[in-house]
């Protein structure tokens, strides 16, 4: 199954997460258009080195995790995509369902790389688990990101709060 873990897109390659990607998966945490919406503050190097483990560990606690994000032509990095379990304590609840996420480099954003990510990792998850739906969970003012959810056929579920922040939770079925 190893070798189904990672795929291309059209300009995508998506690649588990290896300690290489690491300075640049860190600098990316630190950007503010990054943690505008997420953590709100730059990552410390060391929350930014667990983070990493965590996508990778994911792979092997649960069968699916995060990729990181290159350009296919250059290796340029890109962010990062995939499907966690973080027990957020959040209603409705995100446990046992895999929970989309998606980071990209300010760089990167604005063309069209959020969309091709989350439409192919959907796609992934789609062909190779057997989950029949996925949820996410996302700032009401990231518009970007909520666009980038409705493209790919996630719904809103709900208004929650998350360590004291307004969220919308999102949720996608599976295609029939």
């Amino acid at each position: 199954m190893a070798g189904d873990r990672e795929f291309e897109s059209e300009r995508l390659s998506f690649r588990l997460p290896t300690r290489p990607d690491f300075a640049e998966f860190a600098a990316m945490r630190r950007e503010d258009g990054v943690v505008r919406y997420t953590s709100r503050v730059p990552s410390p190097e060391a929350e930014s080195w667990d983070r990493l483990m965590r996508y990778r560990g994911f792979w092997e606690v649960l069968g699916f995790g995060f990729w990181i994000l290159r350009k296919r032509k250059t290796g340029d990095f890109v962010g990062v995509v995939g499907f966690g379990e973080a027990r957020r304590g959040v209603s409705p609840s995100l446990d046992g369902i895999p929970e989309a996420g998606w980071l990209l480099t300010t760089r990167c954003q604005g063309k069209g790389y959020g969309n091709e990510a989350i439409a192919s990792a959907c796609a992934w998850l789609d062909r190779e688990t057997c989950f029949e739906r996925t949820r996410c969970m996302i700032d009401p003012e990231n518009l970007a990101s909520l666009k980038v959810a409705a493209r790919n056929g996630f719904v809103v579920l709900a208004s929650s709060t998350f360590r004291g922040e307004p969220v919308r939770i999102l949720e996608r079925r599976k295609p029939v």
